[in-house]
């Protein structure tokens, strides 16, 4: 057992609790509140002056399976030999040894969600997990919770380059429309097993979302025509000129996952990148999350993220909805994380300061109640 004493307490959906005590018991948070009692042998952390949060949530990132410094021999998250590929799955490619889980630790990132990367039209399916473990079974705790797919340069250039179909966004939307109407007509008639289908049936039946990688406005209203055409559940993903198609993003009620905004020029998809797309996105209605696709944006950063879409017109608490509890919505996994609640999940960080600020540290992370991180000088 763990106890956090007398801490600002950020619970998210319950607001801020000041001198304000937690207690962790079997991986879960028993109690919230003043003057808890901490029954013999607990471990007790004094967190006066300091800042409690839930941990933090990533629901786009490649963290495990795209690893930094090995080059190729560590990017394992696009199978670039067919651009439509449903049978594949992140989990397979997930290395539970990647620097980067560490990186998520000490930045207070307790969850993300692990995916393909944008190379195919169709890349496979994703997983949700805690950033700490030896076993990627184990720190599993959705499997599958999206479908990835990508529109706009990515796949158009890796084929066309190759005098491969789709060398064009005509042919990218093509090519997802015909595996779409292929796994209805699958779904009709099945007369044997397939795998590829199987995966993208889920996607029909709206057990899970198509999660669409779309930097550009007319790759996001793309997605939106076709998500309409099928009657199927997307995400976008990126949404880099969110800010263009905002009104039209909220009116369709679709998560924008947006990021990442701490980042450079790289291509020219994202010429227009700004960190004001989640508050141009918010103010319009629209729903959002950020995200770092790391290794883009390192895990450990995912707080400044935050602090910068702050500085560019967010508000503050949808930032923190929007790295907290938001991202568990879209994933699907907001009544295990995303806020501090009794009989949830205690994943929780300890900040010395705001979180936002680049001058924080943070001091303590916790996952399902076990302390994964702690800084040295502490």
């Amino acid at each position: 057992m763990i106890l956090i004493k007398n801490a600002l307490v950020k619970t998210i959906t319950n607001g801020d609790l000041e001198n304000t005590s937690i207690l962790l018991k079997d991986g879960k948070i028993e109690k919230i509140g003043a003057n808890i009692e901490a029954p013999e042998g607990t471990h007790t952390i004094d967190a006066t002056g300091k800042v409690v949060t839930p941990g933090l949530i990533d629901c786009h990132s490649h963290v495990g399976a795209w690893e930094e410094g090995l080059g190729w021999e560590g990017n394992d998250i696009n199978e670039m030999t067919n651009p439509v590929n449903p049978g594949l799955r992140i989990i397979d490619a997930v290395n539970p040894d990647d620097i980067g889980f560490w990186d998520a630790r000490r930045g207070g990132v307790t969850t993300v969600q692990t995916m393909p990367g944008s190379g195919n039209i169709i890349g496979g399916l994703m997983i949700a997990m805690k950033t700490a473990g030896n076993v990627v079974d184990d720190m599993v705790i959705k499997n599958p919770t999206g479908m990835k797919a990508a529109l706009g340069e990515n796949p158009k250039r890796n084929y066309g380059m190759q005098n491969k179909e789709p060398k064009t966004r005509m042919g990218n939307a093509y090519l997802l429309r015909k595996a779409l109407v292929e796994t209805k007509q699958y779904i009709k008639n099945k007369n044997e097993y397939d795998i590829r289908m199987e995966n993208l049936s889920l996607v029909i039946n709206k057990e899970i979302p198509l999660r669409i990688h779309a930097h550009r406005a007319d790759d996001i209203l793309t997605a939106i025509r076709i998500s309409k055409e099928f009657d199927i559940d997307i995400t976008i993903e990126h949404c880099t000129e969110g800010h263009k198609v905002a009104k039209e993003l909220a009116e369709n009620n679709i998560w924008s996952n947006i990021g990442p905004s701490l980042w450079q020029r790289a291509k020219v998809e994202t010429k227009d990148i700004t960190p004001a797309t989640p508050a141009i996105v918010s103010q319009a209605g629209g729903k959002v999350t950020l995200i770092t696709d790391h290794n883009i944006v390192p895990q450990h950063y995912f707080r400044i993220a935050a602090g910068l879409a702050v500085r560019s017109g967010l508000k503050r608490e949808t930032a923190w909805e929007a790295i907290t509890i938001n991202p568990a919505k879209v994933i699907g996994i907001d009544d295990k994380v995303g806020s501090l609640e009794v009989g949830k999940d205690a994943d929780i960080v300890i900040w010395t300061d705001d979180p936002f600020e680049p001058t924080t540290h943070c001091l303590v992370t916790i996952i399902d109640g076990n302390v994964v991180y702690e800084k040295e000088d502490l």
